[in-house]
């Protein structure tokens, strides 16, 4: 598939997702979602990636959902959303069982289903001028794009479900506070520090961040005795990896360790 609406590069170990629609606001619609579709497939079967860097071009990281497309049609619109979210939410999916963590840089306005999204990322940096906006029950929606589970997963389900059911719009210093974002930094820094953030990632044990993911998905799905099962089940395949016995020499010797991915 050539990319319209986003750019990935993949090179030395890190891949690098960019919305570049800017100019429009890089809304979500059915092409967008085939693409983004497209990208977690090539970034989940690229080996060599550790992290993952999602950017974005122009004022605002997302506009959310086209809402133009989608009253074009209204009577297709339960078709429309079944085909969007059918790749969009394999994306989804896709990048949050890989083993490679994500980082998000999110300026300006994120709204609706890619402030979902963006909540799903391990670490989300913020211009200080981004907001993040609720957005579905403003036009009648319900919510999408996994928001039901990683807003309650970041904010605690209360406050997750005050933000959708007010149809809030959280500036990034209260986003801050409510757990949605993790740092806060100046417009002119966004850059810089997702970028250092991403390559401390991508330097650390890529098969333990992978187990550690998966592990924090299934917590509050699983009884505790299965759930301790799953982590030391994880733990023993982490035990026979490259990345555990460098780490544990490192430590006897008192050195920093170099961590392969492996």
């Amino acid at each position: 598939m050539t990319f319209a609406l986003m750019r990935l590069v993949i090179s030395a170990g890190l891949a690098r997702l960019t919305f570049a629609n800017g100019d429009k606001g890089n809304p979500i619609d059915g092409r967008f979602c085939n693409e983004i579709s497209e990208a977690a497939i090539q970034i989940s079967e690229a080996r060599d990636v550790r992290a993952v860097l999602i950017a974005a071009e122009g004022r605002s990281f997302s506009v959310g959902g086209d809402v133009k497309s989608l009253a074009d049609d209204l009577d297709a619109l339960p078709l429309n959303i079944k085909r969007w979210t059918t790749t969009f939410h394999s994306a989804i999916a896709r990048l949050q069982r890989m083993d490679a963590p994500i980082v998000a840089a999110v300026q300006g306005s994120c709204v609706g289903g890619m402030s979902g999204f963006i909540a799903g990322c391990d670490i989300v940096v913020s211009a200080s001028d981004a907001r993040f906006v609720a957005a579905y029950a403003g036009i009648g929606f319900s919510c999408d794009a996994s928001s039901s589970i990683t807003y309650s997963r970041r904010l605690g389900l209360g406050r997750a479900r005050r933000f959708l059911l007010l149809n809030e719009t959280l500036a990034a210093h209260d986003a801050l506070a409510a757990g949605l974002v993790d740092e806060v930094v100046g417009p002119e820094d966004l850059g810089r520090r997702a970028e250092e953030i991403v390559a401390h990632l991508a330097a650390g044990p890529t098969r333990a961040f992978g187990e550690i993911r998966r592990l924090l998905l299934s917590a509050a799905e699983q009884p505790l005795e299965t759930q301790l099962e799953l982590e030391a089940q994880a733990l023993a395949r982490i035990g026979g990896s490259a990345d555990a016995r460098e780490g544990l020499t490192a430590f006897c010797e008192k050195r920093k360790p170099l961590f392969t991915g492996r």
